[in-house]
C-alpha cells in the first residue's frame, strides 16, 4: 500500500478535486497535505473564490458523498491506465502496474493512499477557509460527522 493517509479524508480529497475540475474546469490539485484534522489543497486559479461559490462547492461535494458511491481499486497494466488517465503526475519508478481509484461515476484517478469503501464513510465536507495568493487558491477543509453540522 502507499501512503498512509486518513482513508476518509483523503477519498474526500478525490471528491474536491473532481468537484473542482467539473465547477471551474481545473486540473487536480497541484499540491495536497492531508491530515486528519483538517486538510488543504491546493489549485491554479486566477482569482478568489466567492463565499456563493465556497458554498457550491461544500454542496456538491456533499451530495457525491451522500450519494453513498462505492470506491473500487482496481490495478490495470500501465498502457492500460495510459488510455484511461493522464499518468504526468505517475512516478517513473511505480513499475508496470498502476493502481486506479474509482468513486463510483464521480472520479477516476490513480492513486497510492487508502479510501474508504463507501462515500457514506466520509461524513460531512466543511471548508474551513480559503486563501488566494494572485495565481492559487488554497482549500483547508475537515470532515465533520453527520450529527455535528
Amino acid at each position: 500500500m502507499g501512503k498512509l493517509y486518513d482513508p476518509r479524508m483523503h477519498t474526500a480529497e478525490h471528491i474536491l478535486n473532481q468537484t473542482m475540475i467539473r465547477l471551474f474546469n481545473t486540473d487536480r490539485c497541484i499540491a495536497s497535505h492531508i491530515e486528519k484534522k483538517k486538510s488543504k489543497c491546493d489549485y491554479f486559479f486566477s482569482r478568489a473564490l466567492t463565499s456563493e461559490e465556497l458554498l457550491h462547492i461544500e454542496n456538491q461535494v456533499n451530495d457525491v458523498i451522500n450519494r453513498d458511491l462505492s470506491v473500487i481499486e482496481t490495478i490495470v497494466a500501465k498502457d492500460e491506465g495510459k488510455r484511461l488517465y493522464d499518468l504526468h503526475r505517475v512516478p517513473v519508478h511505480t513499475g508496470n502496474d498502476i493502481r486506479l481509484i474509482e468513486i463510483g461515476d464521480y472520479d477516476l484517478c490513480p492513486c497510492i493512499g487508502e479510501h474508504v469503501q463507501s462515500t457514506k464513510e466520509i461524513g460531512f465536507f466543511k471548508i474551513s477557509s480559503i486563501n488566494f495568493d494572485g495565481r492559487m487558491v488554497r482549500i483547508i477543509f475537515r470532515l465533520l460527522d453527520q450529527g455535528d453540522k
